[in-house]
């Protein structure tokens, strides 16, 4: 199972991104691969100006494209998703999340906040042709606390939920695997079937003979 973590936040250290790594740690015995993406490390000018050539920015949609799972943590600010997330979300082709299964994780100060992952954020996952889109999970700020050494740490409900939603996936790794495979054996096939210099139509030039 490829998966890629998106992390939103534009802090380091993050109520959201706590449970971003919590689910990426869950889901760690199952994947085949696992990548985070945290958005504030990509440069700033190239994320907004939209700068497709630029190296890491190029890497981190490559991530995405390959990813069979994606995680989205995101703090929720006046009913929406962070900045940051949004100018990562605008890079994706239109059908960026298609074939993907997607689980949104957010935080936000109250449960009022919970509206903004169904009318602001899904509706633009669906638009990315997400279409196996997992329950959020969504916790306030008040369950998840600060840790000594981790920075924040959930409460034991919301990793619950977290483990709940994720449980689906787990169960269908079998399927997951079988897509990798089934991927690399296209693959294989199309590399077969690239067309190969001709050589031997190359004539020798001590072969040729030139008439005028």
């Amino acid at each position: 199972m490829k998966i890629v973590g998106i992390q939103g936040s534009p802090s380091a250290s993050s109520r959201s991104g706590s449970l971003l790594v919590l689910a990426q740690s869950r889901l760690q015995p199952v994947a085949s691969r696992s990548h985070l993406i945290a958005v504030r490390d990509l440069p700033a000018q190239a994320l907004l100006h939209a700068q497709f050539d630029h190296a890491l920015i190029r890497q981190a949609l490559a991530e995405v494209a390959q990813a069979q799972v994606v995680l989205i943590a995101t703090p929720i600010y006046k009913a929406a998703y962070s900045g940051a997330l949004k100018a990562f979300l605008d890079l994706l082709p239109q059908d960026g999340l298609r074939g993907k299964t997607v689980l949104p994780l957010a935080t936000g100060g109250s449960l009022a906040h919970l509206l903004a992952l169904d009318y602001a954020l899904k509706p633009v996952l669906s638009a990315l042709g997400a279409r196996d889109i997992l329950d959020p999970v969504f916790a306030t700020d008040a369950q998840v606390t600060r840790h000594e050494t981790l920075g924040y740490a959930p409460v034991p409900e919301v990793v619950g939920r977290i483990e709940s939603a994720l449980q689906g996936l787990i169960d269908r790794a079998e399927e997951f695997a079988r897509g990798e495979a089934a991927a690399r054996e296209r693959d294989a096939l199309l590399a077969r079937l690239q067309p190969r210099p001709a050589e031997h139509l190359r004539w020798p030039a001590r072969d040729l003979r030139w008439s005028v």
